[in-house]
């Protein structure tokens, strides 16, 4: 139903106003913003649209995303990569490693949006590192690493092994796979926050043992819709509260193939 028109009667005139379906998406996306408390600057949001400008030029090539709308790409990756402020205190934050992180969600949007972040993007696929970098140079965003590797493998590196305060991921996986990947990165006091959607509780519950295991205990659990849509969304953040034994995370591939039950 765009572009529509107002019409607003004055004495000897009339003052037309078009509204376009692009005014409308942008005032959406803010809405989002406002709803979680973030205010952005204009270069930010400036960044914002590059990013997705990026997004879809390597998406022709490669398999980034199945969604390249504009204002579904707004909402459903940067919205829902940084409603993780609903959980998280993000001003208590310094180090960040998002695993699995793909396209760059929701390392990349959570960067933008709170540049004293020092963040890592941690994703298995060399292409995919290769648009990160892209991404970075093209932003000038500082303190932002991308690297190539299996969380399996990496999460062995002293470099990386329990120096975060803060793990996120957005990837499709069962949280106890998901916990074994993302909880030897945490120091302890860290959290590791699961973006889910609408999930079954019994996903928590198998597991339960994985995160004691690993050292972790589930602290809080929030389900909310995202802002301005009916989709169901969920929030599973797990406090590391001991040090993960040294023999975790196994061999690539078990985690996945052979979760800690």
């Amino acid at each position: 139903m765009f572009p529509f028109c107002l019409f607003i009667w004055e004495p000897g005139e009339i003052l037309t106003f078009i509204i376009t379906e692009e005014f409308y998406m942008v005032d959406k996306f803010e809405n989002g913003l406002e709803e979680l408390g973030i205010t952005l600057s204009s270069d930010q949001r400036k960044q914002f649209d590059r990013y997705y400008e990026l997004l879809v030029e390597w998406n022709k090539v490669m398999n980034l995303t199945g969604i390249t709308d504009y204002d579904e790409v707004n909402l459903k990756h940067f919205i829902d990569s940084l409603t993780v402020v609903k959980i998280i205190d993000m001003n208590s934050v310094k180090k960040v490693i998002d695993v699995g992180t793909g396209a760059g969600f929701p390392g990349i949007p959570l960067k933008i949006a709170f540049p004293e972040l020092e963040i890592v993007l941690l994703d298995s696929l060399n292409k995919r590192v290769k648009f990160l970098n892209e991404v970075i140079g093209e932003l000038g965003l500082k303190k932002i690493t991308a690297i190539h590797g299996r969380a399996e493998d990496i999460a062995k590196n002293k470099s990386y092994r329990e120096q975060f305060d803060l793990c996120v991921s957005r990837a499709v996986a069962n949280l106890s796979t998901l916990c074994e990947y993302s909880l030897p990165f945490l120091w302890i006091s860290g959290s590791f926050v699961s973006y889910k959607g609408e999930f079954s509780e019994n996903e928590i519950q198998q597991a339960e043992r994985a995160v004691k295991v690993l050292g972790g205990k589930i602290s809080e659990t929030k389900k909310f819709k995202l802002p301005g849509t009916d989709m169901g969304r969920s929030l599973i953040k797990i406090d590391k509260v001991n040090k993960t034994p040294s023999k975790y995370p196994r061999k690539a591939g078990l985690p996945a193939k052979e979760p800690i039950q």
